[in-house]
């Protein structure tokens, strides 16, 4: 990979390299895109580094342009594991690190986050900071992948100077496993651009409707989320035939894309679900989904601090969600939302049908906690958040 000329670095500002494996769509990348773009140019320069994104998972560098974030591409970041493309990467990490000599590195996701932080020791940078958006610890692998990978995480732990969580729940298990300690491990939740939802989204009722023939006084449920396996559409799509029975009249959306749509497409004809299913693929303007959505539903094994629930309640729409990784620090259960076990169909049927049963109810939870959303989960605090960290531990070192 051909590196850029370094520009001379403006004096006193703090050179931070941030590195992901990809910008696929979801929260992390959001995350790092705002953060490389927020923090004050003043006093920071960021370097943004990812990997490829696959075909079938989409990207985010339409919200990248728009914010003036060109990141450095290191092909072979990416998600799959390859030992002797990970050595080249790893490489050409260490190359790009001596080059442009950052006082921070900041890595998020799982394999930036191993090869960055080794790359970032080797090449003798000051400051090395790991994001967990959620982790793979839990639900991804096999019991002997998950300890070598428990190990790895444990041995990584003690090269970082900070590691963040983005939930308490993510922080707990990250304890409980023995990875990093009381001392080591903040909670900084996610931060996004909320406020384009309660202003945008009444404006744009019943333009979804319009594009997939649905009548006005049909309750909608949507699913917004990357078809992945740890996300189990495959729960949804079982409970969805236990809804019709009572309530036919439901339209659901399965918002999103990914590797296992091949899957879901497999079962959807399986259980004969109709026209009443739409698979929608993405949809780039997420206020769009929300505007004519009455329900939210995450049917996930595992989640760090999902985007779609705290997008969902920053437009005023409630959730049904399993009670998985930071949901509970979103979803107060029977008041914003229901909270409902995992990897069962007959729970999550029963509460969807409790919730859009009384649709007066539904939408008076979703005006409840709209404004805590809009408050504490903004780009501004998570800013805010991660400037107090890097100053505090830029501090350590004068």
């Amino acid at each position: 990979m051909p590196l850029p000329k370094q520009e001379p670095q403006q004096q006193n500002r703090t050179k931070v390299v941030r590195i992901i494996a990809r910008l696929n769509v979801g929260g992390p990348a959001i995350h790092v895109i705002l953060l490389s773009a927020g923090l004050n140019p003043a006093r920071y320069e960021t370097v943004l580094v990812k990997g490829m994104e696959s075909e079938t998972e989409g990207d985010m560098m339409a919200l990248a342009q728009e914010r003036g974030v060109k990141p450095l591409l290191i092909e072979k970041l990416g998600r799959e594991l390859n030992p002797i493309g990970d050595l080249s990467t790893l490489w050409h990490l260490i190359t790009l690190l001596r080059r442009e000599c950052p006082q921070i590195v900041h890595t998020h996701t799982a394999k930036a986050g191993t090869l960055g932080r080794i790359a970032a020791r080797l090449a003798g940078v000051p400051i090395v900071i790991h994001t967990f958006h959620g982790h793979v610890l839990s639900g991804y692998f096999g019991p002997l992948k998950t300890w070598v990978f428990t190990v790895i995480e444990r041995i990584l732990a003690r090269w970082t100077d900070t590691i963040i969580a983005v939930s308490d729940t993510c922080r707990n298990d990250l304890l409980k496993l023995g990875i990093g300690n009381e001392g080591k491990i903040v909670t900084i939740p996610l931060g996004l651009e909320l406020d384009r939802f309660p202003q945008k989204v009444p404006s744009l009722a019943g333009r979804l409707r319009e594009r997939f023939s649905i009548p006005t006084d049909v309750p909608i449920v949507s699913h917004v989320a990357r078809m992945v396996p740890i996300k189990r559409h495959d729960i949804l799509l079982r409970a969805i035939p236990k809804v019709w029975q009572r309530m036919p009249q439901v339209r659901f959306l399965l918002v999103g894309d990914g590797e296992t749509r091949p899957q879901i497409e497999q079962l959807v004809q399986e259980l004969q679900l109709d026209d009443r299913l739409i698979l929608t693929g993405f949809i780039q303007e997420q206020e769009l989904i929300y505007a004519d959505t009455d329900l939210l539903v995450l049917t996930s094994d595992n989640e760090g601090l999902p985007v779609a629930v705290i997008e969902s309640l920053a437009s005023g729409k409630p959730v049904v969600s399993t009670c998985v990784g930071g949901v509970p620090e979103l979803i107060q259960d029977g008041i914003n939302g229901f909270l409902v076990p995992p990897g069962n169909p007959d729970k999550l049927a029963e509460t969807l049908l409790k919730a859009l049963q009384d649709m007066n109810r539904l939408h008076e939870m979703g005006r409840k906690g709209q404004q805590t959303i809009l408050e504490h989960y903004s780009s501004t605090r998570l800013i805010r958040d991660i400037d107090t960290l890097y100053q505090r531990l830029l501090s350590r070192g004068q």
